[in-house]
């Protein structure tokens, strides 16, 4: 899969995110609520330190540790954010943020990520 193109949910969100100023104005510490409009992700960062900070964030609020889920679960779960579940799934086992068993039954939040 290219990841020159952003992947964006078919129903445009035209108008940015409002959200108050970041304390810290480092560009690696930006918040991820300007990826979200109506508690929907419009955009899929191409970079790969911004998808970090995603994929870290939907890690955190959407799986719970010491849980196993199956792939239905997974999916539905990504898909209360963004439609493209299959592309967010993928990032989170390669990220090593989530993990799966080898036939793919189970997937957990992995004990530790940084």
């Amino acid at each position: 899969m290219s990841q020159s193109t952003e992947h964006q949910p078919s129903q445009s969100a035209s108008a940015p995110a409002a959200s108050a100023p970041d304390p810290d104005p480092s560009p690696q510490r930006r918040d991820v609520r300007d990826l979200f409009s109506g508690g929907r992700l419009t955009v899929i960062p191409r970079k790969a330190a911004r998808r970090e900070q995603l994929l870290a964030h939907l890690t955190e609020t959407l799986f719970a540790v010491d849980r196993e889920y199956t792939e239905p679960e997974v999916n539905a779960a990504l898909r209360t954010v963004h439609e493209d579940c299959s592309a967010l799934r993928r990032y989170l086992i390669t990220s090593g943020r989530l993990t799966r068993t080898r036939d793919g039954r189970t997937y957990r939040r992995a004990a530790t990520t940084r």
